[in-house]
């Protein structure tokens, strides 16, 4: 199991516009139409990484808690589906509902969104305020596959708490570990 980290994109960045399938309602979405009120956090995520399948319930219900407080949340696969059928948009359908998903699960099919974040590895988290401004990048907490360390969602949590409470996220941010985005 590959350990690849976020390339930490610098805080302060505009998020990239897009416009992307989502597999889940069968429609094209744009960021500009979805973003959230307060925030938006973009997860760049997949079917098959194990660094996924061990966080999947705990992005299903940080959703859950924030989604109401105006964050939208954002799924995004950008894994080459010839070598990986497994990620194909059908599948992330099915991951999307079995997982529970309340939100978008967008299929990235050219690359060129993961590409415009600098995405690196699943899963890949951006959380932007109101503005679009990135304000947090890295890791959801410090629990991987095997380490024994329980899954919190506490480095994410603390983000989005602080960006819902308008106060001053902490700028130590630890990169995200995970499968490398498999491209084309």
């Amino acid at each position: 199991m590959a350990r690849t980290p976020s390339n930490m994109l610098p805080l302060g960045t505009i998020a990239p516009n897009f416009n992307l399938p989502d597999t889940i309602s069968g429609k094209s979405v744009s960021l500009q139409k979805i973003k959230g009120k307060k925030g938006t956090l973009i997860m760049f995520i997949c079917n098959h990484c194990p660094f996924v399948k061990h966080v999947n319930s705990k992005i299903t219900e940080l959703a859950a808690a924030y989604q109401s407080q105006g964050i939208a949340f954002i799924a995004i696969s950008s894994n080459d589906i010839v070598n990986y059928p497994q990620d194909s948009p059908d599948l992330m359908k099915q991951t999307a509902l079995q997982e529970k998903y309340s939100f978008p699960y967008l299929f990235d099919e050219t690359q060129e969104v993961a590409r415009a974040y600098e995405a690196a590895c699943t899963p890949d988290f951006y959380l932007f305020d109101s503005n679009l401004k990135l304000v947090y990048r890295g890791q959801l907490d410090d629990s991987r596959p095997g380490n024994d360390i329980p899954l919190t969602g506490l480095d994410l949590r603390n983000a989005i708490e602080s960006l819902v409470n308008n106060e001053p996220i902490n700028p130590v941010q630890k990169p995200s570990i995970g499968c490398n985005i498999k491209w084309k």
